[in-house]
């Protein structure tokens, strides 16, 4: 149901939808983080080897690097880009391996931002014209040391956001987002 109403949106966009057809292939959302230079897929219970050469096959401009995922979800239940060329990380011990496993697989430095709590290291970024760097985080009364964290990031506007009952259910601030950029479906 979720991927027959996310092809009918997209689709009503008028934007291009490419269908993983090899019925071996699962490819989660929640495992694919793209950096605006390249893609690391976490390779978890919900996204496998083949789904990630799918990805790779679609977006051949782009470097495809897999990601083993142990003890979360999801790639992005521990990271994500808070910036254009930051990536925001727990502290877990599981974080911190995939992060090593990321930048001995890229040819880029990436800048980092560690957070005590993996599912804070879970944010939004935007680069709003009118805006400049936004980010969506999760509030300080749910996560308030890894919030002091991000307080410190002082070119970036700021919005908390709570998200503990969706938590509840595995839904991260990024698994409750599909971000289009509105001026390439102008």
């Amino acid at each position: 149901k979720q991927v027959e109403a996310m092809k009918r949106v997209l689709g009503s966009l008028n934007l291009n939808i490419v269908e993983m057809v090899d019925e071996n292939a699962t490819l989660d959302g929640g495992d694919v983080l793209f950096t605006g230079r390249e893609f690391f897929v976490g390779l978890s219970r919900r996204t496998n080897q083949r789904g990630a050469e799918i990805l790779a096959d679609t977006f051949k401009d782009y470097a495809v690097s897999t990601v083993p995922v142990h003890d979360s979800l999801h790639l992005k239940s521990f990271c994500s880009m808070a910036g254009p060329n930051l990536i925001a990380i727990g502290s877990s011990e599981a974080a911190q391996k995939a992060l090593k496993t990321m930048q001995q697989m890229s040819d880029h430095r990436y800048d980092k931002l560690t957070v005590p709590d993996d599912a804070a290291a879970n944010c939004i970024y935007l680069n709003i014209p009118s805006k400049g760097h936004v980010l969506l985080h999760r509030a300080p009364e749910e996560y308030p040391e890894s919030a002091k964290v991000f307080e410190k990031l002082k070119d970036h506007m700021l919005i908390p956001i709570a998200n503990t009952e969706l938590e509840k259910v595995d839904g991260s601030l990024t698994c409750c987002s599909v971000l289009i950029n509105k001026t390439s479906i102008l």
